[in-house]
């Protein structure tokens, strides 16, 4: 029975014909528009090209999802520098200053006052960082020539790490679904830690 089902299974080839431009699209997607766990996306993909025969399989998952990240984060910064100079703003800043608490805004911009774009690195390995550096580089009127320079790398270790993670997860376990769920439940935590924690001071100080 497990046998008749691998068989029906697509190809290998087919696979990657269809995953990689699904990957790219729907981390490029999650990046210019912030409600999609691109990097539980990376990490999925990781696990399942781990236990593909291809040997640059997990190459190209690299390349892909940084490439598609860097994609989105341009876009999303050109359209927020549109509404900076817009007298009536847009509602891609309008978004973006919706997922940014002030708190969080103010230290960004002193992060960014520090260190300048390397900051761009560390708020894409640190979930839900993201939002307000960019958003703190806009209002700081940094141009996008600039914040390019600063995302690339922000976007190769991003890719790397969640890349890891899927690696790990899929190392773990025989079976890819296993490691699928292993490490979707891994990313899920990393991201989910810091919002709880966040919430936990909050009642705590109140």
């Amino acid at each position: 029975m497990i046998e008749e089902v691998l068989g029906q299974l697509p190809t290998e080839s087919t696979q990657q014909a269809v995953g990689y431009p699904t990957l790219f699209l729907l981390v490029a997607l999650g990046s210019l528009v912030p409600v999609v766990p691109t990097g539980a996306l990376v990490s999925m993909a990781a696990v399942v090209t781990l236990h593909q025969t291809s040997p640059f399989a997990l190459l190209v998952v690299f390349v892909v999802a940084s490439g598609a990240a860097f994609l989105g984060d341009i876009c999303l910064y050109w359209l927020g520098q549109r509404g900076v100079r817009s007298k009536n703003g847009s509602k891609w800043l309008g978004a973006i200053t919706r997922r940014a608490a002030p708190e969080r805004l103010a230290q960004a911009q002193r992060k960014l006052d520090e260190h300048d774009t390397m900051v761009l690195v560390l708020s894409r390995l640190v979930p839900a960082g993201r939002i307000p550096v960019m958003l703190a580089c806009l209002l700081g009127k940094m141009p996008l020539r600039q914040f390019a320079h600063g995302d690339v790398p922000a976007c190769l270790a991003w890719a790397a790490t969640y890349q890891l993670i899927g690696i790990l997860g899929g190392s773990l376990f025989a079976e890819p679904w296993e490691g699928v769920l292993a490490a979707v439940m891994l990313t899920l935590l990393i991201s989910g830690t810091p919002a709880l924690w966040r919430r936990l001071r909050a009642r705590l100080a109140g």
